[in-house]
């Protein structure tokens, strides 16, 4: 292995062999939450917010902490970035302050130019076009219930509801490096980009796996491994629930939808969730339901994504195989 500064912004900045290596990390990390720790010292990591959050802060902060190191949480309010710093500057004094940058923003653009102007790995916790921690984790809950990483290839997953949103881009850039068949379904209006969606076909062409773009929910969801949704109304848009909801009940993950995936079909939602809404409470509440244990490896799989970044800008093995 030669030393390499990477970043994780979107999902496709791994490959298919990378991404199953941090998944595999990620189940270690849940055998033993403690079994390496690359930021021992403490080495803080910087964690900065834009957004309110429950699940991402506590994933990395607890997260951070559990590598041995220090989680540098900032928020919005509390930083100059929010009165208008350039990102650029922000990027200058954190990297050579702290050994790996993680941020909740906006604008994907942000964190690619967080990105250009560090010295350390960054992170996109999520922007308005991807939510690349998030899949690692919903990937690492099919790993855990469906067969482990190695049985991810060939898997079908389906994506239901506003499909023009990051859940619906990181789920099919991840789901193609994953070597898996990619199922998007909503309303027109809301489907996604056709350049996000002919970057996952380019990626499924050489792992194997496949893109479907629908409106259909039943057609995508037939025969499925993992359903997955998401709210239908974005944060800051609650006001305008009555409205934007319209397009998407037909959407909604029911009994009668789930009963059309396969018989061992998993259903995950990335929370929070509004029951009777973009699911029933039947379903996020019933058997087939993971988001608990998809919520709980948020933190797994991103400890096992900071340690292997970690691992890469180093050139140290050891960090991978729990001796340091």
């Amino acid at each position: 292995m030669t030393a390499q500064l990477r970043h994780m912004l979107r999902d496709d900045d791994v490959s298919h062999d990378e991404q199953l290596d941090i998944l595999e990390l990620g189940m270690r990390f849940r055998e033993n939450r403690l079994f390496s720790r690359p930021f021992e010292g403490p080495q803080a990591v910087a964690v900065l917010f834009d957004k309110p959050s429950t699940r991402t802060r506590s994933s990395f902060s607890v997260g951070v902490a559990e590598l041995g190191g220090y989680p540098l949480v900032i928020d919005k309010g509390g930083s100059q970035l929010g009165r208008g710093e350039p990102v650029a500057d922000t990027a200058r004094v954190l990297t050579r302050m702290t050994s790996a940058i993680v941020w909740r923003t906006f604008g994907q653009e942000r964190v690619e130019e967080m990105a250009r102007y560090a010295t350390v790995p960054v992170v996109n916790a999520l922007t308005d076009e991807f939510h690349p921690c998030q899949v690692l984790a919903d990937f690492l809950t099919i790993a855990q219930h469906q067969g482990g990483v190695s049985e991810l290839a060939g898997k079908t997953i389906v994506y239901l509801g506003d499909s023009a949103n990051n859940m619906a881009n990181s789920y099919l850039l991840a789901g193609a490096t994953a070597g898996m068949h990619v199922h998007i379904a909503g309303p027109y209006g809301y489907l996604p980009e056709q350049s996000i969606v002919a970057d996952a076909q380019a990626i499924a062409a050489k792992t194997g796996g496949s893109v479907l773009v629908t409106t259909d929910a039943k057609e995508a969801v037939r025969g499925a491994d993992c359903v997955f949704t998401d709210t239908w109304v974005s944060m800051g848009e609650e006001s305008q629930y009555a409205t934007r909801s319209k397009p998407f009940w037909d959407y909604q993950v029911n009994d009668e939808l789930m009963s059309l995936a396969a018989d061992n079909a998993l259903f995950q939602h990335c929370l929070p969730a509004y029951r009777g809404k973009e699911v029933t409470a039947s379903v996020i509440d019933g058997p087939q339901s993971v988001v608990w244990d998809e919520a709980e490896n948020r933190l797994h799989a991103q400890k096992a994504l900071l340690t292997w970044l970690i691992a890469m800008q180093r050139d140290d093995t050891s960090l991978l195989n729990g001796t340091k």
